[in-house]
């Protein structure tokens, strides 16, 4: 009769653990049926799942497992694993998987005891637990950290709409950021990262401030808001607004465009993306003079947005077709796919206007980042809490990846 076995070793870590152990395991014959190891502050969690050719060797084999692990200064624990139960184990492992993605500026034991509870109360098993940011000096200010925690979950929730209301009503409540997607073979296999420009790449909507310089500020900003919010329809307000910025010097351009800040994380993002492999594009309702700056900065591969008409130096207060809208910002996103020879579930689209939101429902990953609210409830992801390098965590990403690890 053979024995099933759990061996759990718990220790400080040291090299040639795992190769003293195996050298015992292997000497009798012992398949490993599950492993797994994690390292906390130099704390090792090791444990292996065995199946011992029979049960007159177990007892021989698990002595000699206790007295390596004692020289090597290691607690050890046997559990005994019936193979009912372990064809049980085996059964689960078609179940579906999730990953649920915790963004936050410090992690909290009220933020994963809220995530947790919420993945049990749908029936969700944790499978891994894996910390992807960095590791933060204890001293750092909150508005300066960056936390990310990642749990990978099976099963299927009985009502998936409800789950992600409570993930976001909790988000809300803690200021942090849940996303929950899927976990799919194109989770790290993304090659498209589209992105609106306006508020999403940079910090200011450009057309406000052109309308500041116009002197006519307050009224296009009120417009822009309630396009933002899904309250007017983009194309036709685009068009009020920019007829109120008819007879504006193109001097002004340059002016506005030296003083556009970047968003938080803007260059990291670019730089890793870049360096993984993917092209970018930026699909913006703004203007092609300023997504262009933003394109030689970052080393974008694609732009589309709106060219401004202009007659003898001044703006016209028109724009020339076809506009970039809502629907055109879609229909680019898929012929850009088709371009580079992709599926839609290998894109990340990023934006945060209503104008934005067929563009984040078509991509494999879309992500209201900084949104309005009802882009943000809309969304299937979203992230207001850390800057657009965020964006990367929800990849899989590792701070230790970087390119300067």
């Amino acid at each position: 009769m053979r024995e099933i076995v759990l061996i759990n070793i718990t220790g400080e870590d040291r090299p040639g653990l795992t190769a003293a152990i195996m050298g015992v395991l292997a000497h009798s014959g012992v398949n490993i049926l599950d492993i797994g190891q994690a390292v906390i502050h130099n704390t090792l969690s090791f444990g292996i799942l065995v199946e011992i050719p029979s049960t007159d060797q177990a007892s021989a084999v698990l002595k000699d497992v206790l007295f390596t692990g004692y020289k090597l200064d290691q607690q050890v624990r046997f559990t005994p694993v019936s193979e009912d139960d372990y064809q049980q184990w085996v059964a689960g492992q078609g179940k579906t998987r999730y990953i649920v993605t915790l963004l936050t500026r410090q992690v909290t034991a009220e933020q994963l005891q809220r995530v947790s509870a919420i993945t049990a109360q749908y029936g969700l098993n944790i499978d891994h637990i894996d910390r992807l940011s960095g590791r933060m000096p204890l001293d750092t200010p909150e508005s300066q950290g960056k936390g990310c925690i990642e749990f990978s979950v099976r099963g299927e929730p009985a009502d998936a709409a409800a789950l992600r209301a409570d993930f976001l009503s909790v988000a809300q409540e803690l200021n942090v950021d849940i996303a929950f997607q899927r976990d799919t073979v194109f989770r790290r296999n993304r090659r498209l990262a589209v992105f609106d420009m306006d508020s999403t790449l940079i910090e200011a909507e450009v057309i406000d401030e052109l309308a500041k310089a116009a002197g006519v500020g307050e009224q296009v900003a009120a417009i822009t808001e309630r396009a933002m919010q899904g309250e007017l329809d983009f194309k036709a307000s685009f068009k009020e607004r920019l007829a109120l910025l008819e007879g504006l010097s193109e001097d002004v351009l340059a002016e506005i465009g030296a003083s556009l800040r970047l968003t938080e994380g803007a260059e990291m993002l670019f730089t890793e993306l870049k360096r993984l492999g993917y092209k970018t594009a930026i699909l913006s309702g703004g203007f092609t003079y300023f997504a262009k700056q933003l394109q030689a900065r970052l080393g974008i591969d694609y732009v589309y947005a709106n060219e401004l008409e202009i007659v003898d130096g001044k703006l016209t207060g028109r724009a020339i077709e076809p506009i970039v809208d809502a629907q055109r910002k879609a229909d680019l996103l898929r012929e850009l796919t088709a371009m580079e020879g992709l599926r839609l579930e290998q894109t990340i689209a990023v934006g945060d206007g209503a104008n934005d939101l067929p563009m984040l429902g078509l991509a494999g990953l879309g992500v209201a980042f900084r949104a309005k609210p009802m882009v943000k409830k809309s969304a299937r992801q979203a992230i207001s809490t850390l800057g657009l390098d965020g964006i990367l965590y929800l990849l899989g990403y590792r701070d230790r990846e970087g390119a300067d690890e």
